[in-house]
């Protein structure tokens, strides 16, 4: 198969972001057994041309979303495609629907973002031959919105690469890593995201300040976010005498040496979460998760087997006493870890998301 896709106008690849990472992703193996092309926007510094592996990237400068759509539809003009998937955006679908009405064309969706309610959206998202989710939370939440859309609905889970997301090989690795990033050897937990009002970020804080009431711990948060918001949450490691390292943005390339320097991932969501990439990459580094209980994480943590799934997640108390579990047993550490690694490796990769992809695209093709 001939194979496009669109990634979004806002996000130029490669990139740091989980839609970045999860389209390349699906692109290297996908580009095993067929021809790929991504289109993206231009980044400055880079070709609009390149090769990377055996993915071709094509870039197009636009100043606009719209002029985004109608610059990809030109190039698609000249190119001879068997399926087209657009990621994230129904509007940009629905227009190259419109333009290639005997090409299928998918439409992967990695949150309700950019399903809103309404009937304009409606009709966007009919046009699409399928429509992929990365999670049954997803699913529901978007048949419930689009019951006329529910047959179109197909579950992709994402995945992660296993040879570089894996866990540290000797106690050597782990010291240098720490080194590297200047951590020392209290219990740490990470967090890894955007440092957004949303993210429960200023709940890990104080679930942090209750747990070092009996054990030392310290939090090290990978992610950028509004320079105010990310100065109120140093005011409050400040507060209540958290110790705390703000990394900032961590290039994707090396955030898998910074989960294997840790001992736990915790990814305290207050909101809706479709999947929740950053899980699955921390078990696959071999380390335990402690999440919110909601949307698509429940789908990939099984409490008590490769981490822990905080049900009142509103409130620091729970994530305390998971917290507090984990830094006084070093076993339970141990073993929760090779457990999700073991998770990752069987349901979570990207050779498993390739291949329902495939499924997916053979259907529209052949029918």
């Amino acid at each position: 198969m001939k194979i496009v896709l669109v990634a979004p106008e806002k996000l130029p690849l490669p990139g740091n972001g989980s839609v970045e990472i999860c389209i390349l992703g699906i692109a290297h193996e996908l580009a095993r057994r067929h021809q790929v092309i991504v289109i993206s926007r231009q980044i400055k510094g880079l070709p609009s041309l390149q090769q990377i592996g055996q993915i071709t990237i094509q870039r197009i400068a636009a100043p606009s979303v719209v002029d985004y759509t109608r610059s990809v539809i030109r190039l698609l003009h000249t190119l001879d495609v068997d399926v087209i998937q657009v990621d994230n955006r129904p509007y940009s679908m629905a227009a190259i629907k419109q333009a290639f009405p005997q090409t299928p064309v998918v439409l992967y969706l990695h949150s309700l973002t950019f399903a809103e309610p309404g009937p304009r959206k409606l009709s966007m998202l009919k046009k699409a031959d399928c429509i992929a989710v990365n999670s049954q939370s997803l699913k529901r939440r978007i048949s419930r919105r689009f019951p006329a859309v529910t047959k179109r609905l197909n579950v992709v889970p994402l995945g992660t690469d296993l040879d570089r997301f894996r866990p540290v090989a000797s106690n050597e690795e782990r010291l240098h890593l720490r080194e590297k990033f200047g951590i020392t050897e209290r219990f740490t937990v990470l967090y890894a995201g955007r440092a957004i009002p949303g993210k429960g970020v200023d709940i890990l804080i104080r679930a942090i300040a209750l747990t070092q009431k009996q054990v030392p711990i310290q939090l090290v948060v990978a992610g950028k976010g509004p320079p105010k918001y990310v100065r109120s949450l140093r005011k409050l490691t400040q507060k209540y005498n958290v110790q705390a390292a703000f990394l900032g943005q961590i290039n994707h390339e090396q955030i898998d040496q910074l989960y294997r320097s840790v001992d736990c991932l915790v990814c305290p969501s207050q909101k809706h979460e479709a999947f929740g990439l950053v899980n699955v990459e921390a078990m696959a580094s071999g380390i335990p998760v402690i999440a919110s209980d909601n949307g698509g994480i429940r789908e990939i943590i099984h409490s008590g087997m490769n981490g822990y799934l905080i049900s009142e997640y509103k409130q620091p108390k729970q994530f305390a006493s998971s917290l507090h579990h984990l830094a006084t047993r070093p076993d339970l550490v141990q073993s929760m870890g090779k457990s999700g690694r073991e998770t990752a490796i069987s349901h979570f990769n990207w050779s498993r998301t390739a291949l329902y992809l495939e499924a997916a695209y053979t259907r529209l093709i052949r029918s």
